[in-house]
């Protein structure tokens, strides 16, 4: 069992930063992460997603050059986190922002793939 929880989310201004943090109850080398986010009405797509040793990231779209996705993949037993750091933010940005975790992949882009969720971050951008 992995236990995920996130933070950082808040309310901002367009042009601001912020950036949100995935706190792990265990070691995460083992899982591919992800950052992805839900709008009111809107189903849940993928922000950005990083692979098991932290060497291949995927990002949206929509956040390319904006958004930079990184980890801290402890070792043995020590608690991992996952980031995202979220610069020039727009009003479109505004969602839930939701940690993932999946070990059946070494990258995962699709929610499907992964095991574990956290309960989300809120992200409000106003313009």
């Amino acid at each position: 069992q992995v236990q995920l929880v996130e933070s950082g989310g808040g309310l901002v201004q367009a042009g601001d930063s912020l950036r949100l943090s995935c706190a792990a109850s265990r070691t995460l080398s083992n899982y591919a992460m992800g950052w992805f986010r839900q709008a009111p009405g809107k189903e849940r797509e993928i922000v950005a997603a990083i692979s098991r040793n932290g060497d291949n990231t995927y990002y949206a779209d929509s956040v390319k050059g904006r958004f930079t996705i990184s980890r801290d993949n402890a070792r043995d037993n020590a608690k991992s986190t996952v980031y995202l750091q979220m610069s020039s933010l727009k009003p479109e940005d505004t969602a839930i922002y939701y940690c993932g975790a999946s070990s059946g992949a070494i990258m995962a882009t699709i929610s499907i793939l992964y095991n574990y969720w956290g309960q989300g971050t809120q992200v409000t951008v106003s313009s």
